[in-house]
């Protein structure tokens, strides 16, 4: 399979990271399609954890180009720090580009970000990473993309016009404080001559290498539930994190997709507002928490946890048409007497077998549970199906069976070694 797409299915934080780190071991390329540094992929090798935010998951392995697409939202400052980390743990970052149609996130994205969220009646739980007032910038036809940082004495010109625009927002709206342009000129000239040398014209260099049957390995950030059209709106991110995403992140033709392999939590997870129907506000989401650290890997903050929403994972294939799941942190779950699933919501004494739209309505929502036995066995050491515990089988076969999508490959550990591969549709 030339092209595969891995996408969340859940709120983010699914293990995505990982599995393209997996994946990439075969890759020609890795492409990351929307989004920006609000992301935070974790990629364990051989017990060293890294925690990536721009670049492309794939970027651990050396033999893969890495390329930031034109969907994602990149703050460069961002970009050279995280790769200077790499290098200081004697990573190469040689094989990293930009594609020259990404926006430029600018310092005054990232202060906006903090204005807005400050003021708003209803927060939604920002980052703060300047994400959502890029995207407005984009859209709105007044954003900066990488090509024009080319030639620094027309990007200036750009820039001191925007910061005067955008000063005016600051302080007549916000009652705050302008920004300096002369130091933003300033930062932005001390790394233009590390920026340039990366930024690639990347829709035809994609799109050849598909055309040649080289390995494409596309990855997006968050997931389903926080894309911007169908996801739990307006507790969202500002693109798409999908499979159609890609088409319009990395510029191919959907006809061109070959895999979508959905990546789903034995549980349930998300950071932020918004309605969370099997959010366990007691001693078993906390257990949750603590076994699976479940923390932001940027924010830090601690992350709600909730028993596994099947209704999320069937609304993630009917948007994404996933070909596969990978099954993630199934470890975690070892210990327990029960563990449920939820096959319905039941909402003003009616069951619904789909994600309602209104959120008003999700919040009212009651789980309807599936009690399947626990386990409690250790299973991170197990290597194939045979050794997993039957309980733990009899989980994941549900799981299969329920959402009608082959589970084809189980992580059972943060490290890029610890699997259980059940065929080979997934398989680096």
């Amino acid at each position: 399979m030339s092209a595969q797409v891995v996408v969340g299915t859940q709120w983010g934080d699914e293990g995505k990271g990982k599995i393209v780190d997996v994946l990439a071991e075969q890759a020609d390329m890795v492409v990351r399609f929307q989004g920006g540094d609000n992301a935070g992929h974790t990629v364990v090798v051989n017990g060293v954890k890294h925690v990536l935010h721009l670049l492309p998951s794939g970027v651990l392995r050396k033999e893969a180009q890495c390329i930031i697409g034109p969907g994602v939202v990149c703050n460069p400052f961002v970009l050279l720090k995280e790769m200077e980390t790499l290098r200081q743990s004697g990573l190469s970052t040689d094989h990293i580009k930009i594609s020259d149609r990404a926006q430029i996130l600018m310092p005054y994205h990232c202060y906006q970000d903090e204005l807005e969220e400050a003021a708003a009646q209803n927060k939604i739980g920002t980052t703060k990473r300047g994400i959502g007032p890029c995207y407005q910038d984009k859209y709105a036809r007044r954003g900066i993309r990488f090509h024009e940082f080319k030639n620094f004495e027309t990007f200036e010109k750009r820039l001191r016009y925007s910061v005067e625009q955008k000063n005016k927002l600051f302080t007549s709206v916000y009652g705050a404080k302008p920004m300096d342009v002369e130091e933003m000129v300033a930062q932005f000239k001390e790394i233009h001559d590390q920026i340039v040398p990366m930024i690639i014209e990347s829709t035809h260099v994609v799109n050849q290498a598909i055309k040649e049957n080289k390995r494409v390995l596309f990855e997006g950030a968050q997931a389903a539930m926080l894309d911007i059209n169908y996801g739990t709106y307006p507790y969202v991110t500002s693109s798409s994190p999908t499979a159609a995403g890609v088409t319009v992140g990395a510029g191919i033709a959907p006809s061109k997709i070959d895999q979508v392999i959905g990546v789903v939590k034995a549980y349930s997870t998300r950071v932020g507002e918004g309605p969370f129907v099997t959010e366990l506000l007691n001693e078993q989401g906390e257990l949750l928490r603590q076994q699976g650290f479940e923390y932001g890997a940027t924010t830090g903050r601690p992350r709600r946890c909730g028993w596994l929403d099947l209704l999320v994972v069937k609304h993630a294939d009917m948007i994404n048409g996933l070909t596969d799941i990978v099954l993630t942190k199934v470890d975690v779950l070892g210990g327990l007497d029960e563990i449920k699933v939820c096959i319905g919501y039941e909402i003003d004494g009616e069951v619904y077998d789909y994600v309602p739209s209104d959120q008003s309505d999700v919040a009212k929502a009651k789980p309807v549970y599936k009690v399947l036995q626990g386990w409690k066995e250790d299973i991170s050491k197990c290597r194939t199906w045979d050794e997993l515990p039957e309980a733990c089988k009899s989980y994941v076969e549900f799981i299969e069976q329920f959402c009608e999508i082959p589970v084809s490959m189980i992580s059972v550990g943060a490290d890029r070694e610890n699997n259980i591969y059940r065929n080979d549709r997934v398989r680096p």
